[in-house]
């Protein structure tokens, strides 16, 4: 009703453990939302009803994403606080400074009542995270893989990827130019066409993070690290196909945006890479925020990207720490192919499992992997694997697939230097990489979402993942908390998935 508020369910957020409320936001500082819609289908009326009703309190529309159901608008802080009741304040957030945040549930006006599923940006806190660079591997020898010894491993079928389109995700580090260039000229390979592109962020460059305090600088470059090592992945493996890295803020907003963006895009890119997370069930996700993301990706799916997510590095715990086994979001989403990670030992690849399971100590972590407690199992995926947590509901199943994760790691450049990492970070770009191989070989014009298909039954009469995958049958990621998790076995599980690619089994089993 007109003059009233209503709750916005699934809007919750408690403080997190590290933060601590020190301020009151500025009342007229400037601030950003982005406004889902609960109906994308509805887009004219509900669109409309959002910007009649939010104008009214001072708030303008910037942008708008018909096809993902977002209208991105402008406020000051008091204006805001009017609109949705958001109670804000600034907090300390150990190792991520000073964010402004909020506690409890928004309300919204009554107007907007079953039309507003969702309102970002109030809460800058930390949701997107990776591994510590140089935690993926371990060891000195042997060398790690250059890009063709991956190509070889993994039977990617011959091409260049030409006129394939590629996206990263990227939630923070900076990007290093020369360091691509420097790698494709170690390895023989043609510098592809490489760009940025900013939603709300922009990458750091090497003067910049140079400047940062020594407290900053380290995180700043172990992400960076990580960016680096998405792009130097796909451009070794993909010459001529042209790479967008996305940054966004590494706050809900900045999931939601970067795949508004990504989806709108006049010509979708065929996969998109993302190697950042959080475990699905973690209290620093909104409940509407996994919503409103799994909404996207479904929008994503339906367009034909195929979205390639890191199942995380910390087992079967995740970083929850509690006697639950845990599964990574957005990995854990029906609408992306959830990648784990493999180890070699000598000349057998196995699961990645680093003691203590973790990265809890140095060079420690596995792979993720389980059974869904947010998502259930969707028609599609026809396999059982049980939850190891009690009373836990029929899930979605993660991964549905793996590839090298830990020794010998990723030959890679990094800072002007030689270096290697690795992780189910690592995965997921190689993924990605074969995904665009196999478009370019197909010169498919309608690619479609690659991981319901690895589960339908191929002309062999077997699913397509057994066919296009080689099985992985020996390893776990049981983690410290809970000290239970999934273990490798023939066929398809919940450590490997159906296994680590035969790229050119995969493209005969696609053609």
């Amino acid at each position: 009703m007109a003059g009233s508020h209503v709750a916005l369910a699934g809007s919750e957020r408690g403080r997190g453990p590290d933060a601590a409320r020190v301020g009151d936001v500025d009342p007229a500082s400037s601030i950003e939302v982005t406004v889902t819609l609960r109906h994308p289908n509805r887009w004219r009326d509900d669109a409309q009803a959002v910007e009649r009703t939010l104008e009214r309190f001072g708030l303008v529309v910037a942008t708008e994403y018909p096809a993902t159901g977002s209208v991105v608008l402008t406020g000051t802080a008091a204006q805001i606080e009017a609109a949705f009741h958001a109670r804000m304040g600034v907090y300390s957030h150990s190792g991520d400074g000073l964010l402004r945040g909020r506690e409890g549930g928004l309300e919204i006006p009554g107007e907007l009542d079953g039309i507003v599923s969702g309102v970002f940006g109030l809460d800058q806190r930390r949701v997107a995270h990776r591994l510590t660079a140089g935690n993926g591997a371990t060891g000195t020898a042997p060398a790690p893989l250059s890009p063709a010894d991956l190509e070889q491993r993994y039977s990617f079928p011959d091409g260049d990827c030409a006129g394939q389109t590629i996206a990263i995700a990227e939630f923070g580090g900076g990007y290093f130019p020369d360091d691509v260039t420097r790698f494709c000229e170690l390895y023989r390979r043609p510098l592809p066409h490489i760009g940025t592109v900013s939603v709300g962020a922009t990458p750091l460059t090497p003067v910049q993070i140079a400047a940062l305090s020594a407290e900053a600088k380290a995180p700043a470059l172990g992400e960076s690290h990580e960016v680096m090592m998405d792009v130097e992945i796909i451009a070794g493996l993909c010459r001529a196909a042209r790479i967008s890295v996305f940054f966004a803020t590494f706050d809900q907003k900045g999931w939601v945006d970067l795949l508004d963006r990504v989806v709108a895009a006049d010509r979708p890119p065929v996969t998109l890479c993302v190697s950042w997370g959080l475990a699905e069930d973690s209290p620093d996700w909104a409940p509407a925020a996994v919503d409103a993301i799994n909404q996207r990706l479904e929008a994503a799916s339906r367009r034909g990207i195929t979205v390639c997510v890191a199942t995380g590095d910390d087992g079967s715990g995740d970083q929850m720490h509690d006697d639950r086994a845990h599964v990574h979001f957005p990995a854990s989403s029906p609408f992306v192919l959830a990648v784990g990670g493999t180890m070699l030992t000598g000349e057998r690849e196995v699961v990645w499992w680093n003691a203590p399971g973790d990265r809890s100590q140095p060079r420690g972590g596995s792979t993720g992997g389980g059974v869904s407690a947010r998502f259930a199992r969707p028609q599609w995926q026809d396999v059982h694997v049980p939850s190891v947590n009690a009373g836990a509901i029929d899930g979605r199943v993660v991964p549905d697939v793996a590839a090298l994760a830990g020794s010998p790691g990723y030959g890679l450049v990094f800072n002007g230097q030689q270096t290697m990492n690795g992780g189910t970070s690592a995965a997921a770009p190689l993924w990605s990489a074969l995904i665009a191989r196999i478009a370019g070989a197909t010169a498919a014009t309608n690619p479609a979402f690659l991981a319901p298909l690895l589960y339908e039954q191929g002309r062999d009469g077997r699913p397509r993942g057994a066919t296009a995958c080689v099985d992985i049958t020996q390893g776990n990621n049981v983690s410290p908390q809970p000290g239970v998790g999934y273990h490798a076995g023939a066929g398809y599980d919940a450590v490997s998935g159906w296994g680590v690619p035969n790229g050119r089994a995969l493209l005969a089993s696609l053609a």
